[in-house]
């Protein structure tokens, strides 16, 4: 445990440091390996989503449904029954 009070003496001057240190004891300590493999999921997470986003919406470029919003009138022809 580094807390306290340290001093230090040159001879001519003295100093005095007070140390406050909180230790974390539920942290998990991480090294480069497991950053970049975060990061390395997370890029290729994204690119997914990415082309999952593409693949859904890309294929309506401008083709039109067989289904139209007109209305098929009877023509005067025809009697209503």
């Amino acid at each position: 445990d580094p807390r306290g009070l340290y001093t230090c003496d040159t001879g001519k001057r003295m100093a005095k440091l007070q140390v406050h240190y909180r230790m974390c004891q539920n942290c998990i300590e991480v090294d480069a390996a497991t950053i970049s493999g975060i990061v390395i999921a997370d890029i290729i997470a994204t690119a997914l989503l990415a082309v999952a986003v593409y693949c859904v919406t890309g294929h309506d470029r401008g083709h039109l449904s067989r289904a139209s919003d007109r209305q098929n009138l009877i023509a005067n022809e025809q009697l209503y029954q």
